[in-house]
Order: C-alpha cells, then sequence, then structure tokens
C-alpha cells in the first residue's frame, strides 16, 4: 500500500494579493524557468516556499533546493520553510553526499555551489526538483559563480529565480536563467548607449508595495557638514558635502566625515538615536536603528561612540564574527536599540522591527543601496514609517530620490576607463602600491541638511508645510508618527542640542575618540572658528532660501558664488563669509 502524499502547510499563511497573482501567472504555463523581481521586504521568500509547496503536493517535484547568498540566511529559509510544512535541510555540506533522509530538500549558499558545482548537479537531478535562486544577481558576482551556477543547475526540472534588484554593472557578466534583451539607456555624461535589460516574469515594484502596504514608507534625512584634511602633498583641504565642487574633493569628504575621530559621526548617532526614541514613543515600542560600516575599525569604533551617546552598548556584528547569525537573530527579537554591523544586514535578513538605518559606509552602488534600505522598509503596521540618516552627497542623494522610480534594470557596457571604474565606491583606505599615500583627517562637523521624500527636500526651516493630495498622504501623513516636513523640523530645532549633547558626551570619554591635533599655522587659528560658525549660518540661510524659492540647495550655492565670488564657502575667508551671508539675508 501506498505511503499517504505528505500534507504541505502552503495554504497556511494568507497570499498577498501580488503573491497570489504570481502563481496564477506562474501556474498558466508552468515554466521550466521563471523570474520574480519584488522590491526588498515585499515577501518573496512567502511566495517561493508556497509555490513549492504546490509543486510538491501535485508531485511535479519531488526536491527542493534553496541557494541563498550567505550561511545566515540558510537558516532563515529552512525556519520558513518549516512553517510551510517542508523540511530543508539547512546544514547539508559539500562533505556529505546524497540528501539526507527525511527531508525534501537542503538550503546551500552560492559560495558553496561553486566549490563543487557537479555535486549540487548530481543531487539536483537525481529527482525532479525546484531550484530557488535566491538573489539570482549574485550569480553575476563573478564568471565563476556563474558557471557553477550553470553547471550545476542547467539540467533541473524547474528553477525559480528571484531578486529586488536584477541589474548589474558589467555587460560580460549575465547571470545564468535570465533573460535578456538589448536595450538603450542614458549614461551619466547624457550620451546613450546600448546596453542589456533583464526580463522578470513577474515584477512587484516599490511603489506597488508602498500602495498596498507592504512596505514602509522611508524619508531620507540628509546631514551635510564641513571636513578638513590634510593631503598627500601636505596641504589642509577643507569642503563642504553640499558644496564640494569636483568627484574627487567629495569623495575625499565624505571620506572625511565618516572617520569616527570627527563629530560628523556622533552628531548623526545622536540624531538617529532622537529618532529611535521618538517612534518608541509613538507607537513602535520595539523600534530599532541600524548603522552600515564599511570595515570592521570603523564598525567597533561607530559602536564605542554608540554607546558613549546613548549609554548602552550596540549589538556588533561581523562578518568574520563566528556568532554572527546568533547575534543577528538576537538583535532581531530582542530589545537593543542599535545594531552596528559590516554589511552582514544588507540583504535578505529580516528584522522587522529595524525602522531607522545611518549610512555611514562608503559603499554607494545602487544594488547595495537598494538592498541595504530594503533592511528597514519591512511592514507590519500601516502606521510604521522608516528614517535613512544618510551624508548629503550627490551620489547619495540621486539614489534616495530614485528609490520610487521604476528602474528599466538596464545593464550598460563596461566602462572606458580605470578611473570611471573607481566611481562606484570611495577609494579603500589603504592606497594601492604606487599610489599617493597621505590623508589625514583633521575634523569634521555635522549639519542637518534636510529630509528628502519623494523628490522634495524638507529644511524645517520653519516655512509653512506644503499641502499635501490626499493619496500623498497615505504615504507620509502618518497619524502618531513624522511626516517628512514634521521630521525635518525635529531635526533643524534639536541639531543645536543634539551638538550640545555630544559635547558633554566628551567630558566623560575615555580618549578614543578625542579629534585628530591639528597644528595649524598660527594665523588661521582664530579664524577658522570665525569661519566655521560663518559656515553654519551660511548653510542654515542657504536652506531657508532654498525652502522660500523651491531652488535646489545646490543652485543657491552656484547663485551666491556668483553674487559673491570666491572660493567654495568651505576654503573661503571670513572676509568672504560675511558678505554672503549678508546677501543670503537679502534673498529672504
Amino acid at each position: 500500500m501506498a505511503s499517504p502524499a505528505p500534507m504541505y502547510a502552503a495554504g497556511a499563511r494568507p497570499l498577498r494579493a501580488w503573491q497570489q497573482e504570481a502563481l496564477e501567472r506562474y501556474e498558466e504555463t508552468s515554466p521550466k524557468d521563471f523570474l520574480v523581481t519584488a522590491t526588498p521586504g515585499a515577501g518573496k521568500t512567502t511566495f517561493a516556499l508556497t509555490l513549492a509547496a504546490r509543486l510538491l503536493q501535485r508531485r511535479e517535484v519531488a526536491r527542493v533546493v534553496v541557494v541563498a547568498p550567505t550561511d545566515h540566511l540558510r537558516l532563515q529559509w529552512a525556519d520558513a520553510a518549516d512553517r510551510a510544512g517542508i523540511v530543508l535541510d539547512p546544514g547539508l555540506t559539500n562533505a556529505v553526499g546524497p540528501v539526507r533522509a527525511g527531508t525534501q530538500g537542503y538550503v546551500t549558499t552560492y559560495a558553496q555551489v561553486a566549490g563543487k558545482p557537479m555535486l549540487h548537479a548530481a543531487r539536483a537531478t537525481a529527482v525532479k526538483t525546484l531550484v530557488v535562486l535566491d538573489e539570482i544577481h549574485h550569480a553575476g558576482d563573478g564568471l565563476s559563480w556563474g558557471e557553477a551556477v550553470a553547471d550545476a543547475f542547467g539540467m533541473v526540472a524547474r528553477r525559480l529565480c528571484l531578486t529586488g534588484t536584477p541589474f548589474r554593472t558589467k555587460v560580460d557578466e549575465r547571470i545564468p536563467f535570465v533573460r535578456y534583451e538589448e536595450d538603450t539607456f542614458e549614461a551619466d555624461d547624457g550620451e546613450r548607449g546600448v546596453g542589456l535589460a533583464s526580463r522578470a516574469d513577474y515584477t512587484y515594484g516599490y511603489k506597488e508595495a508602498l500602495a498596498d502596504s507592504v512596505v514602509r514608507p522611508v524619508v531620507f534625512a540628509a546631514y551635510t557638514g564641513t571636513a578638513r584634511w590634510r593631503n598627500s602633498a601636505g596641504e589642509v583641504v577643507a569642503a563642504s558635502l553640499t558644496e564640494a565642487g569636483t568627484k574627487s574633493v567629495e569623495m575625499a569628504a565624505w571620506r572625511t566625515v565618516l572617520d569616527p575621530k570627527g563629530q560628523w559621526v556622533p552628531h548623526v548617532i545622536a540624531a538617529m538615536d532622537e529618532r529611535i526614541t521618538h517612534l518608541r514613543e509613538h507607537g513602535m515600542p520595539d523600534a530599532a536603528g541600524l548603522v552600515l560600516a564599511s570595515d570592521q575599525d570603523d564598525a567597533r569604533a561607530y559602536a564605542r561612540i554608540v554607546r558613549r551617546i546613548t549609554g548602552k552598548a550596540p549589538e556588533l556584528i561581523l562578518s568574520d564574527d563566528p556568532k554572527a547569525s546568533k547575534k543577528i537573530e538576537r538583535f532581531a527579537t530582542g530589545s537593543a536599540r542599535i545594531a552596528v554591523c559590516v554589511r552582514m544586514v544588507s540583504e535578505g535578513v529580516d528584522i522587522p522591527r529595524a525602522a531607522v538605518l545611518a549610512w555611514m559606509t562608503s559603499y554607494r552602488t545602487p544594488l547595495f543601496f537598494a538592498q541595504a534600505v530594503g533592511r528597514v522598509v519591512r511592514a507590519r503596521d500601516p502606521q510604521e514609517s522608516a528614517t535613512v540618516f544618510l551624508p548629503a552627497v550627490r551620489p547619495l542623494l540621486a539614489l534616495a530620490a530614485s528609490m520610487e522610480e521604476q528602474r528599466n534594470h538596464v545593464m550598460p557596457p563596461p566602462r572606458k576607463t580605470e578611473e570611471d571604474l573607481e566611481e562606484l565606491d570611495l577609494p579603500p583606505r589603504e592606497p594601492r602600491e604606487g599610489a599617493l599615500s597621505q590623508h589625514e583627517m583633521l575634523e569634521a562637523d555635522a549639519r542637518f541638511a534636510h529630509v528628502l521624500h519623494g523628490g522634495t527636500a524638507h529644511t524645517g526651516a520653519g516655512n509653512r508645510p506644503t499641502a499635501l493630495a490626499a493619496e500623498d498622504e497615505e504615504f507620509v501623513g502618518i497619524p502618531g508618527l513624522l511626516t517628512p516636513e514634521q521630521t525635518a523640523e525635529l531635526l533643524a530645532k534639536r541639531d543645536d542640542e543634539l551638538r550640545l549633547r555630544i559635547a558633554a558626551s566628551h567630558k566623560h570619554d575615555d580618549g578614543d575618540f578625542m579629534l585628530v591635533e591639528d597644528h595649524p599655522d598660527e594665523h588661521e587659528t582664530n579664524g577658522w572658528r570665525d569661519a566655521a560658525e560663518l559656515r553654519r549660518e551660511i548653510n542654515r540661510l542657504v536652506s531657508r532660501v532654498s525652502a522660500k524659492t523651491s531652488t535646489p540647495h545646490a543652485v543657491v550655492h552656484t547663485q551666491l558664488r556668483q553674487s559673491v565670488p570666491g572660493p567654495p564657502s568651505a576654503s573661503a575667508s571670513v572676509d568672504v563669509l560675511r558678505m554672503r551671508r549678508e546677501r543670503l539675508r537679502t534673498m529672504l
């Protein structure tokens, strides 16, 4: 007598409308390959496991193999599968041959598949298998990974590809099992070219998810600041994040403000902590924040700053820590306010209570940006919102402004020069052999610039808030929480209070966070302090003029330099700064 078919809990959790629609589209043709593009936080895992349960129930497949980007996600997938009634082994290694008895499959990583592709091919073709390729764009991270995935799963019965951001920067690294079509695109320099566009079988974007209350509305709080550093030639350079001029100066200023020895980082962490407090007092009692660092040294330093500013130690999550997965789980289910991490929570990790993100990393690729912001937009309640604190630099502001735009997932041709290729991220902390090696951080301050929402900058400069349409109020006019304009007003109002709070915390510091001693020339000592205050006042006035005239900050700065000629405000003399201040006052 045949044993009864296993029962799967495919219908245990009600499906969202987009998940049901995607399943119906899949079942219309039961294709061998199916690519789903869904914004981070939309519920790709639930969709995939529901489909897997149906295929197993109908005996169209007898095994499920999930390929995830990280070891932590293996556990997350296995737990979710268990809730769906599917037993997936998250601990099956390349050293073990066959799939263990009593399971319906296993969860592995792209790195493991690349280690022994033929082993995974044997497992996936021994019986009819559905292979779920989570965040399929990782198969384009290198030719060897892409080739391994193609070799391992080229002959399987079914493949389901999932991604939130299916775009790459190199046209010669195609992602296996993804359909492409030639498409035109517009490069940064305005020139049009031909690239490749991936074609999904079902797409569910951020706008749709926001309208369905599947994800939280997010506002971006941008912080400017003046940075001073000594370059390789021994020259002292000063620049504002919002008025840096050239890309090289902007990157150097960005690099300087992220240095934990300056004042920008503590100021923004204090603002982030204030925002978490507000959320906890108004509808999100377990609200938490994430600080993204570029490397482990910075992460450890940021963690000490968090402890000094907030009085409580954060969760420190490092990529090479064997306890990283346990720390993520502890933070996700605990009550800690802030976690400081390096890449570990940039993709796929589910921490629903995380609603605030501090961008203190040098990464600026669209892929990383979308995935990282996706960590704080997962909705639990229609009344929750998310806030992202970031440096007010053009690359990040451009990414923030495009968050709600539909992307065509264009893959442009390779850049022509090495210099262009390096624009993807800031230079590494340690220079390459033969490169100029000296970049000494001297000083960096922080000032609230604006809140960016829907492409509009809200300065909180005391102007009457712009009236919102009814449909916009559904996005940002949340009862009990702050609208973008109110967020801006709060941050602007508390900006000076935060500066005093940070200064007070330094009195109890153990010395690890004191500024690097500058030793400037005697003639610039007093002038710098006067100039710093003038620059702060100029930036406040620029914000007010920008809000009054609906003119971008950068345009106001350009007009100001035309009216009062001279170098950018970050390096202008006290006399020039005073004249610019007076000019701005006449514009109000």
